[in-house]
């Protein structure tokens, strides 16, 4: 059994991670169009691109991780290592050079490439280093939640402290492309601190080795078909949190406005109590309840066991989605849509440990079948349909506005708050991108996730053999 302490160092790592990926996925398509300079059509073709090679860099990196072999292990030192060199990737990547706007786009490129390339190289082995922690598949799910629940407690800090600092940098006397900069380089520096912690913390205990050649891993990884289905799933997963995370700037500028107010009830006579509602309140609530979420996995899934609790969480959020739609703009509507954020996010906060978990059982499944310690390989896959779902879902958003004639903001206008008149087709789309189409995407995860086949008996028997052949049993 794990200490407390270890559980705790292995969640400071995705705490680090989450940092980056959520200010990422819900603030970087609209820094990309509205402060850096880009048009929604490049703006998406380049979020598509660079995520797309950031996929299909993650089994290289599963691989190099896999065969490496250090007196602290093989996936942890890359913790220490890479660390460094993620905090420099974040504050480029939000740098914006005063160049011509095809010089500006080569430089979009080149470090969001970069980033996501070195994003890879500290997170795949992190990942997989769930799979040599323990060989329990409960306490794999009890490290899952850990992890994600300091996932969530990291975007929370993030997301609720990202506009008051990018505020505070332009209340300095900073441009609007400086605050940006210099609000990333506040939460880099808090990421490599926390990439540090769990290097210190973390263990490796399982000793794992691969008796088949590299071909042969992407061989046995192919013909695996509930990696197949968990990829799937997972897809499904990130790009439903994607679509709705990059939709929600957007939709609090051009629908609910700069200065909506959540009111409550008057105290005394005609005293008004209320506070500003905006999109940094309305994510960083979500993340909140994403710990909730999170909290009641174990117990959950105990009960219900992974698939089906996966696949009971994706109806509701079906159900959810649609319902956001009908929600008016109005004092009322943004009580609705807050309470509608804190349940779709619980809910949301459950699939994270559910996927991370499963993937552990999945790696699992291929050492016992395959004879194959492809760990790295088989978690990079995880972050490999994460990306891709971000890829597609953030493009997705851009080009979708882009087709539906939505008007970005110049500077001047972002800097003084303007509310723009958009056409009736933009706000439908940001409407949509809200409700009905994450809904679909919801539909998609249950009906692939019906097909996966290692259910709670099947991982039972798997354990049992696996320590027989470890000489464990």
């Amino acid at each position: 059994m794990a200490r407390l302490s270890e559980k705790i160092g292995y969640g400071f790592g995705d705490m680090s991670s989450s940092m980056f990926w959520k200010v990422f996925s819900y603030y970087l398509p609209f820094f990309y169009s509205n402060v850096f300079g880009l048009s929604l059509v490049d703006a998406g073709v380049l979020v598509l691109v660079t995520r797309i090679w950031d996929a299909v860099s993650d089994p290289m990196m599963g691989i190099i991780a896999d065969r490496t072999q250090t007196r602290w292990g093989k996936y942890r030192p890359y913790l220490l290592w890479v660390a460094p060199l993620f905090s420099i990737a974040g504050i480029l990547l939000f740098t914006t050079p005063d160049w011509t706007y095809g010089a500006k786009l080569i430089y979009a490129y080149a470090t969001y490439i970069f980033m996501m390339t070195i994003y890879t190289a500290i997170n795949v082995p992190y990942g997989a280093m769930l799979g040599v922690m323990t060989d329990d598949s409960q306490e794999k799910t009890v490290f899952s939640s850990f992890r994600m629940f300091f996932a969530y407690g990291g975007s929370f800090v993030a997301l609720a402290a990202w506009e008051p600092l990018v505020n505070f940098f332009k209340a300095s006397g900073g441009a609007t492309s400086l605050a940006w900069q210099h609000a990333m380089m506040v939460i880099a520096a808090a990421c490599f601190v926390l990439f540090l912690l769990t290097f210190a913390l973390t263990r490796e205990r399982l000793k794992t080795v691969s008796t088949v050649s590299i071909a042969g891993d992407f061989r046995s990884l192919l013909s695996n078909r509930p990696w197949w289905l968990l990829i799937g799933a997972a897809l499904c997963f990130n790009l439903f949190c994607t679509v709705r995370g990059a939709t929600v700037a957007y939709y609090f500028a051009d629908i609910i406005g700069f200065d909506a107010r959540l009111h409550f009830p008057s105290f005394g006579k005609g005293l008004e109590v209320g506070f500003l509602f905006y999109a940094g309140l309305f994510l960083s609530v979500g993340e909140v309840s994403n710990m909730v979420g999170v909290a009641l996995t174990v117990p959950l899934a105990r009960r219900l066991g992974k698939k089906s609790l996966f696949m009971a969480v994706n109806a509701v959020l079906l159900v959810l989605s649609v319902a956001f739609f009908f929600i008016p703009v109005s004092p009322t509507g943004f009580w609705l849509m807050l309470l509608f954020q804190v349940l779709i996010s619980i809910l949301t906060g459950m699939m994270s440990p559910l996927v991370w978990s499963m993937y552990a059982d999945v790696s699992d499944y291929a050492e016992l079948r395959y004879k194959t310690a492809s760990t790295g390989l088989i978690f990079s896959s995880s972050s490999m349909a994460q990306k891709f779902g971000g890829a597609i879902g953030g493009a997705a958003v851009l080009w979708l506005l882009s087709a539906c004639g939505y008007m970005p903001r110049s500077d001047e206008q972002m800097v003084n708050q303007v509310l723009i008149s958009q056409p009736e087709s933009a706000l439908l789309c940001l409407r949509m991108l809200m409700s009905f189409i994450p809904a679909i995407v919801a539909l998609m995860a249950i009906i692939t996730c019906h097909f996966y086949p290692l259910t709670a008996e099947r991982m039972a028997d798997i354990n049992r053999q696996l320590k027989e052949a470890r000489g464990e049993g």
